[in-house]
């Protein structure tokens, strides 16, 4: 994508340190174009981000080292935002489920009212598949279709809050102008995933770079599409600069739709060398590690597709790009 429109801007990132904060950060500073982009990364530990970040040219990267929900108003003269911190561990949403609540929502809240103090050109909240709650269909589901999430049930701390930081754009667009939009990012990974991230797409690599049985904690029926880092951080683009103020936008690659046990037997037959083999525990409670229950999330893209965006990863090309830079890093 060409990313001109951002030269001598500044650019303010949430969750800069996270994958796909580091994604955007590293896109914008290798950018090479006439004039380079002044990266405004917020980071909690600023030791960690450094590290992050030692490959890249450190001049035109400002780090932020806070909290997202004590962030200050003050006017640094920001031109765009993209709000990605966010609590991912699903195991969090079941034991901390009051502050993934409100580092959400207080958050979101800090940063809509950030934009509103220090108007800018435009405002993107990092979503979630989850805000549709758990389909039980192979429909395709667009940016309207409703939701069955339960309010009673621990683990929606996680997709409720979501929903309620949309809502809390779509406000502030209405009542203040701010120009937010939201992306709603189905499980996204590829170059640039910690070899220790708890998540199972990251096992299933481990497995597979250890020569070790990839051993499921659930049936894996559960069926979604994926996303590759570098198509996620196009489509995030692709909202900021083209997308309707005050709207939602699915992002995933439609082609990748398959349930986890399919991946899971991708992954060894593609990448385990024909030495590993997909089983299924026993004795594992799902529903304690904060897992989402079994559901169907065929998502339609059709909406961001209208502006002009299309994913080029297959879903065995990123997990080849991730084993590989987990091989690197390990």
């Amino acid at each position: 994508m060409d990313l001109s429109e951002f030269e001598g801007n500044r650019i303010l990132i949430t969750g800069a340190s996270g994958l796909i904060g580091k994604s955007i950060v590293k896109s914008l500073i290798l950018h090479n174009g006439k004039k380079s982009a002044e990266v405004y990364a917020l980071v909690r530990n600023e030791e960690k981000a450094r590290k992050a970040f030692s490959g890249l040219p450190q001049e035109h990267i400002h780090f932020l080292v806070c909290d997202v929900c004590d962030l200050s108003t003050e006017n640094l003269g920001i031109n765009y935002i993209i709000h990605a911190a966010s609590k991912t561990a699903s195991k969090e949403f079941i034991t901390e489920p009051v502050e993934v609540i409100l580092n959400s929502v207080e958050g979101t809240r800090k940063l809509l009212e950030f934009a509103r103090v220090n108007p800018v050109k435009a405002f993107v909240y990092l979503s979630t598949m989850e805000v549709y709650g758990a389909p039980q269909t192979d429909e395709k589901i667009t940016e309207n279709h409703s939701c069955d999430i339960d309010t009673m049930s621990v683990r929606s701390s996680y997709p409720e809050s979501k929903r309620l930081c949309e809502t809390l754009c779509a406000a502030y667009a209405s009542e203040y102008n701010v120009p937010a939009k939201v992306v709603r990012l189905t499980q996204t990974f590829g170059e640039g995933v910690d070899y220790n991230d708890g998540r199972v797409f990251a096992e299933f690599a481990r497995c597979a770079i250890e020569g070790k049985d990839i051993v499921l904690k659930t049936k894996g029926e559960t069926e979604r599409n994926y996303i590759d880092i570098d198509d996620a951080v196009e489509a995030i683009y692709t909202v900021l600069l083209k997308g309707n103020i005050g709207e939602a936008y699915n992002a995933a690659n439609e082609d990748t739709y398959c349930s986890i046990c399919e991946m899971a037997c991708m992954v060894a037959k593609e990448f385990g060398e024909g030495k590993i083999k997909v089983k299924v525990s026993d004795d594992v409670n799902a529903e304690k590690l904060g897992y989402a229950k079994t559901l169907k999330m065929n998502l339609s893209t059709a909406k961001l597709r209208e502006l002009g965006w299309r994913p080029e990863n297959s879903l065995k090309k990123f997990y080849a790009k991730m084993i590989n830079y987990m091989k690197k890093i390990n």
